[in-house]
């Protein structure tokens, strides 16, 4: 079984602690932190890493942006899951409608704060990372 988590850069340590869970569990992960495009950001401070990103005025036009996006695209393409860890941002929820939309099995982890329709389109729902650890 091949994993893509999706998340907020934000989030990275919790997305490092699902990823190596997962591959404790002998589980293939692509983790968007160890992308060729985000290597040399992984070890800043997740909030400074952010601000940069954000600021990229011409992002159309950005060779790093672009790569990323092609890489994204492709390893979803290319997974079996894909996981929306909360908390998320709008390009994870654009990446799960991908996956949604390519009938991949779709999961969430994370509290839900609030009713969310769109949501409908998970076919797996945990708290934790750890309750979803336990059903593997």
């Amino acid at each position: 079984m091949k994993y893509f988590i999706s998340s907020r850069w934000r989030n990275r340590d919790r997305v490092l602690e699902l990823t190596a869970k997962l591959r404790d569990k002998k589980k293939e992960v692509y983790c968007f932190f160890e992308s060729p495009a985000n290597i040399d950001s992984m070890d800043k401070d997740p909030e400074e890493a952010m601000r940069e990103f954000e600021a990229i005025a011409d992002w159309k036009n950005d060779d790093r942006i672009k790569n990323i996006f092609e890489d994204v695209v492709n390893k979803i393409t290319d997974s079996d899951a894909v996981i929306l860890l909360l908390p998320a941002g709008s390009s994870s929820h654009i990446e799960i409608g991908i996956a949604y939309g390519l009938k991949k099995r779709c999961i969430l982890i994370g509290e839900k704060k609030k009713a969310e329709s769109m949501y409908f389109i998970f076919d797996e729902f945990y708290n934790s990372i750890d309750d979803f650890i336990k059903s593997i």
